[in-house]
C-alpha cells in the first residue's frame, strides 16, 4: 500500500507539472488531450502501469470473489454433465438427508463427488449403476421450488424424484407407511377475510372460523379462510398463460410403475425398545397436500380429510412437482409418514419416529431407481 500511495504521489506530481507549463498553450480540449498524450514523460507512463497492474492484480479480484467462485462450480458441472443425464433426487432436511445415506446404495462419483452452488450442495454418483444427482433443499416451499429449478437450469437431469417425511391424515394408514400420491394440492393459497366479509366465487374451499369456537354458534374476529387455485405456468402452454389448478398431477408412467414397490419390507423398529404395532407398509395413488404451514393440530387435520380428500400434509411436494412438470420433465414424491398431524396425543410423533419415517422412504426410492429403465 505504500508503494501504491507512492506512485499515486508521483503520477499527481507529474501531471501537475505538465498541466502547469502546457495547459495555457491549449487552444481546445482536444488539442490538450492530443499534446499530454505526446508530451507526457516515462516517468508517468511508469506509474500509470503500476496503478493499472494493481487494479488488475488486487482490486478487480476481491470485486469478483463470489462470481469467480461460482464460475469455477460451473465448469465441473459441464463436466459432469457430459457424463449425463442423470436421475434427479431431491430431499428436505437433515434427518432425512441421513436417512438416505444410512441406506447405502449411494456410491460418489471419482472425480467429481460434491458441487457447492449457492450454498447448496450437489452430490454426483450412482445407485444401482444408475447415475443421479442428490440435492438437500431445504424446509418450505421456497427452498423447494429454487432447488427444483436450479438442478433442472443447471445439471443434465432427466427427471425428479422428491422424497421425505409428511404427517399422516388418513385413518387408514399409520406411521412408518411410504405413501406415492398421484396428486398434490397447494392447500396455502388464502383470502383471510374479514368476520361476514364477501366470499370469492372462484375459492375451492372455505374454512370459517366461528365453526370451530367452543362454545358454538357465536362469530370470530378471525373471519373466514378461502383457499384459492395455483397458477401453473407451462413449458407446453402459451407464453405467459397460466392454467389455474387445484391439483398437480404426478407423472403417471413413473406412477404405474412405482405401483411394483406395493408389498416391498419397511423399517418397523427405531431401535430394540421402540417398534410400531405393525408392520409399515407402501401405498400408491393417495392425494396429498402441501402448505408453508407444519399441521400439528387435529381440527385442521379434520379439515383437510374432508375438504380436500388428502391423506398426508407436508411443506414442500406440491412445489417441486408443479416446478419439475412446468419445466417438462417427469416427477414422483414418495413421503413416509412420521405423524398423525396433531391427532396423536402427548409427545410428538415425530420425534419418535420420523427417522424411522425417513430411512423408509429412501429405502423405497433406492427400490423404485432399482426398477426404473
Amino acid at each position: 500500500m505504500v508503494g501504491l500511495a507512492l506512485a499515486i504521489n508521483g503520477l499527481h506530481i507529474c501531471t501537475s507539472h505538465f498541466i502547469y507549463r502546457k495547459v495555457h498553450a491549449a487552444v481546445s480540449f482536444t488539442r490538450t488531450l492530443t499534446m499530454a498524450a505526446k508530451l507526457v514523460n516515462r516517468e508517468c507512463l511508469l506509474l500509470i502501469q503500476i496503478l493499472v497492474s494493481f487494479l488488475i492484480l488486487v482490486i478487480v479480484p476481491a470485486a469478483f470473489a463470489l462470481p469467480l467462485k461460482s464460475l469455477k462450480s460451473l465448469t465441473v458441472i459441464k463436466e459432469v454433465n457430459r457424463e449425463g443425464p442423470y436421475l434427479g433426487l431431491l430431499t428436505v432436511s437433515t434427518s432425512e438427508d441421513s436417512a438416505f445415506f444410512a441406506t447405502g446404495a449411494f456410491q460418489p462419483h471419482k472425480t467429481h463427488p460434491i458441487i457447492d452452488l449457492s450454498c447448496r450442495r450437489f452430490r454426483v454418483g450412482k445407485i444401482h449403476d444408475k447415475k443421479v444427482l442428490y440435492v438437500r433443499c431445504g424446509v418450505g416451499m421456497v427452498n423447494a421450488a429454487a432447488a427444483t429449478q436450479q438442478m433442472l437450469d443447471l445439471f443434465g437431469v432427466k427427471g425428479i424424484v422428491h422424497f421425505g417425511v409428511s404427517g399422516n391424515v388418513n385413518d387408514s394408514l399409520s406411521i412408518g407407511d411410504v405413501i406415492i400420491p398421484k396428486q398434490f394440492a397447494h392447500t396455502g393459497i388464502w383470502d383471510w377475510l374479514n368476520l361476514n366479509g364477501t366470499s370469492n366465487l372462484d375459492h375451492v374451499a372455505e374454512l370459517n372460523v366461528a365453526s370451530y369456537n367452543l362454545p358454538k354458534g357465536k362469530g370470530n374476529l378471525l373471519g373466514l379462510v378461502g383457499y384459492s387455485e395455483e397458477e401453473f405456468y407451462s413449458e407446453f402452454g402459451k407464453p405467459n398463460i397460466a392454467q389455474s389448478l387445484l391439483w398437480v398431477q404426478t407423472s403417471k408412467h413413473w406412477l404405474q410403475l412405482a405401483a411394483n414397490l406395493e408389498g416391498m419390507v419397511l423399517k418397523q423398529c427405531v431401535n430394540s425398545s421402540l417398534c410400531l404395532p405393525r408392520k409399515p407398509k407402501l401405498v400408491v395413488g393417495l392425494r396429498g397436500a402441501t402448505s408453508n404451514t407444519f399441521v400439528d393440530n387435529a381440527a385442521y387435520r379434520n379439515f383437510l380429510v374432508k375438504t380436500f380428500g388428502v391423506s398426508s400434509t407436508d411443506m414442500e411436494s406440491s412445489a417441486v412437482v408443479m416446478t419439475t412438470l412446468s419445466n417438462g420433465f417427469p416427477v414422483i414424491t414418495l413421503r413416509g409418514l412420521s405423524d398423525l398431524a396433531g391427532k396423536q396425543p402427548g409427545e410428538k410423533a415425530y420425534t419418535k419416529f420420523g427417522s424411522l419415517a425417513a430411512y423408509n422412504a429412501a429405502k423405497a426410492v433406492v427400490q423404485f431407481i432399482k426398477i426404473l429403465q
